[in-house]
Formats: C-alpha cells, structure tokens, sequence
C-alpha cells in the first residue's frame, strides 16, 4: 500500500471551502485508492491554530475534522515525542537561511525516517528538501 504524508496545506485546503485549493484538494482526495495518509500531531495542531480567529462554527467543524482524522483506520497520526521535536529543531538550525517552520522540520525528518517522499502539499520547501509536492 501507498504511503503519503499530508502537511497543514492539506488539511486547511479540505476543511475551508473559501481556500483557493479547496476544489482541487477535494478532487484529488476522492480519487486515493488504497493509500495511507501519515501525518502528525504538530501538523494538527498547526491546522487547528489556522482557524482559531475563525467563528465558533467554524470551530466546531474543525474540531470534528481533526476527530475524524483521528479515528480514520487509513489516517496515521504520528504522536509528538520529544525526539522528533529535537530531529525537527535540529534541522532547523541546519537551514537557518530557509524560511521553513519548525513543523515543517519535524514533518521532515518523519518523512524521511519513514521514507516517505510524496507530500500533500504545495509548499515548496518540501521540494526544497528532496521531496514530491503533490500541488505543485
């Protein structure tokens, strides 16, 4: 089977119908057959943060999503653990000339120890770092 990760892009592009991806990140999920989804707590985490100046409607509707990520047999969500927080930061003092996030460090470094390399997202600096953006 298949293994991808989803990255915060993802995630947002899904949930907010008024996101310029949103049409084409719907479209292409409906079309993953027989694929495993890994992403991560601080990628979740980051999702939720987008939206806390969102209504409470809204809110709402993202805490169900993030539930249901959770509880999708063919989602892994990959626990925070101090070790992949210190690989992340690590990697980030390595690319201080790199605009990348700490979350993006830390989704990174899983990816690579789990030898993943295609990437639901359409930042770039996943492509920077040898990787396939699925949203290019």
């Amino acid at each position: 089977m298949k293994t991808i990760f989803a990255d915060t892009f993802y995630w947002i592009a899904l949930i907010n119908k008024t996101d310029e991806w949103h049409k084409q990140v719907r479209s292409y999920s409906s079309s993953l057959k027989a694929v495993t989804i890994v992403t991560t707590e601080e990628v979740l985490t980051e999702t939720v943060n987008f939206f806390s100046n969102y209504p409470p409607l809204i809110k709402q509707t993202v805490y169900n999503f993030v539930v249901q990520i959770m509880a999708d047999p063919h989602i892994q969500v990959m626990v925070q653990e101090h070790k992949s927080f210190t690989n992340g930061l690590l990697l980030f003092q390595k690319r201080l000339d790199k605009g990348y996030s700490l979350t993006d460090c830390i989704s990174m470094e899983r990816m690579k120890n789990l030898n993943i390399y295609e990437v639901l997202t359409h930042d770039q600096h996943f492509q920077q770092e040898g990787f396939l953006i699925l949203f290019p």
